[in-house]
């Protein structure tokens, strides 16, 4: 995958890069007044763990093909052998669907392929429906997905990834979309055994207002954001991996040199948050934790200011390159690619994008995944991300028919590692999209233009990493999640789906532009201590004394 992010990612654009190949996703506009409604489910707050377990899913693991290396520490799992197209199992082996249209909105990034190729046709057969894409851009997708939530005319199902979760589209989701109880909840869901095989906290990221409503994409618990550097220069020149956050700002200094157009590194303030220990923000609930009895938000404790000074002095060393200093819109991965910057920051799937696209123009280049360390030296504090950030949901207004062969989509789409169904899913048709070339799929122009971001956004199976063509780099990929899952964390709030009340929704938003003021020096650690009092005083210590009462169940 390979993001186009600009030179300071934000938030949202490296969550955008977990699931999908993207550019960052720009910030939202409020849902118009219409998603309101009068529906008189729980808007706010979150689903007890008691009664959450009366809505879960029962899982019923799959054991179709064991994957050769098992999830631990709340890694994905990784496969690293050959294909055998002829051995492959089937993982729907009749069809689900009764032959009804299902219309999705789904965000897509690229340009959308003919609604009657090849792809989409055999997706058709195996599910038993005709579904029918209503894609749109990626980039903006908040903004048509604010629109269509607060109109009448909502498609069957719609795609809502977690970054796209702010303002009024929770209670517009409890609004809007079927309760999928009745069709999924304990025993229920073993008519998709898919579904059934998705890990339980995802399902329990997947309650909304009491009642199970979305379709989960589940990931891997552990940190997606690797420190990146090039091994391969590194080796040529003798460069040691720094152990401490010291001992990286003297390699950065060492490193640079401007006149030969090599610095060091792009933006790394979110290793600096992994380094410094700092509480998550890739979620509101995330950055919330009980420590010795006060509940703290990550923005006032000394680990984040900590984490942004140090930050801070790597862009007054000028050892960041200038065009992340000046937040351009450029693509890190290209400079670190050419060798104009060594380190970089960015999610895990780009350990393989990057491999891929080197390849043939690059011969000698090889990525590095550094691991996380105590910025003191030593083992480091991780936090937990989401166990799930994209969902499926089905409109209240769709048939029971419609639900069924929607339930039946995303059944196919969760067909896991070594089925045909998964490689369907993921490479199209065997001779049109893709041929196997030494048990590794290769997809053709065909394939690389039909086959992209789609079913997979409607349910996935576990987190998985298998990469046929460089196997190798998919065990460095699990190996580096579960040396990292052996010291992440999880917070207060960990797998829970929680509506914040509307009046304090927004309450934190100024912060991410701020963070990247103060370390750019165009802002001062004060000014973020200033903004930090100023959320306390406007709704900050009461959105603490309402998260509080969530951890009691009063709310």
């Amino acid at each position: 995958m390979t993001p186009n992010s600009p030179s300071a990612p934000s938030r949202r654009s490296f969550l955008a890069s977990t699931a999908v190949a993207t550019a960052a996703v720009a910030g939202g506009i409020p849902l118009l007044a219409a998603c309101g409604g009068t529906d008189t489910a729980k808007k706010e707050g979150t689903t007890s763990e008691k009664d959450a377990k009366k809505l879960l899913p029962t899982f019923v693991a799959q054991n179709v093909v064991t994957p050769d290396i098992p999830s631990k520490n709340g890694s994905s799992s990784g496969f690293t052998g050959k294909l055998d197209l002829a051995t492959l199992k089937s993982a729907v082996p009749e069809k689900l669907g009764k032959g009804n249209t299902v219309r999705i909105m789904s965000p897509f990034w690229g340009a959308p392929p003919k609604s009657d190729n090849p792809y989409y046709k055999a997706m058709d057969e195996v599910i038993g429906a005709k579904i029918q894409w209503q894609n749109q851009d990626g980039n903006t997708y908040d903004e048509k997905l604010g629109a269509v939530l607060a109109s009448s005319d909502i498609p069957d199902m719609v795609v809502v990834p977690g970054w796209n979760m702010g303002g009024k589209i929770p209670s517009a989701i409890i609004n809007k979309f079927a309760d999928l109880g009745p069709y999924l909840s304990g025993d229920k869901i073993k008519a998709y055994p898919n579904l059934a095989a998705i890990p339980t906290d995802a399902w329990s990221r997947s309650v909304f207002g009491g009642k199970l409503m979305g379709l989960p994409m589940p990931s891997a618990y552990t940190p997606n954001i690797v420190p990146y550097y090039r091994k391969d220069i590194f080796e040529a020149k003798g460069y040691q991996l720094p152990k401490t956050a010291d001992e990286w700002l003297a390699l950065a200094k060492e490193i640079t040199n401007a006149k030969a157009k090599i610095w060091a590194c792009d933006d790394l303030k979110w290793t600096a948050f992994n380094m410094f220990g700092c509480l998550g923000g890739g979620e509101k609930p995330l950055g919330w934790n009980l420590v010795d009895g006060k509940l703290i938000y990550r923005v006032e404790t000394t680990e984040y200011l900590e984490a942004l000074e140090w930050t801070r002095k790597l862009y007054a060393a000028n050892v960041v390159h200038p065009d992340a200093k000046a937040s351009t819109q450029t693509d890190p991965a290209t400079r670190f690619a050419s060798g104009q910057t060594l380190f970089y920051n960015q999610d895990i799937s780009q350990w393989y994008g990057r491999t891929v696209e080197q390849a043939a123009q690059n011969p000698d280049f090889e990525i590095g995944g550094m691991d996380i360390f105590d910025h003191a030296g030593g083992d480091p504090t991780l936090w937990a991300g989401s166990p799930a950030g994209i969902w499926s949901f089905i409109s209240k207004k769709a048939s029971k028919a419609v639900i069924l062969d929607a339930l039946a989509a995303a059944n196919a789409a969760a067909s896991p590692y070594g089925t045909k169904e998964y490689m369907l899913t993921k490479y199209g048709v065997e001779g049109t999209h893709y041929t196997l070339k030494d048990g590794a799929p290769v997809k053709n122009d065909k394939g690389n233009t039909e086959v992209l971001n789609a079913y997979e956004m409607l349910a996935s199976p576990a987190s998985t990493i298998a990469h046929p063509d460089v196997p190798d780099v998919a065990k460095l990929q699990v190996e580096w999640q579960q040396r990292m899952g052996a010291f992440t964390k999880k917070t207060s709030f960990y797998g829970m789906q929680i509506t914040e009340p509307a009046k304090w929704t927004n309450l934190s938003n100024d912060f991410e532009q701020l963070e990247d003021d103060v370390v750019r020096g165009r802002k001062k650690i004060s000014d973020m201590q200033q903004a930090v009092s100023d959320w306390k005083s406007k709704g900050g210590d009461q959105l603490r004394d309402w998260y509080m009462k969530l951890l009691d169940g009063k709310e």
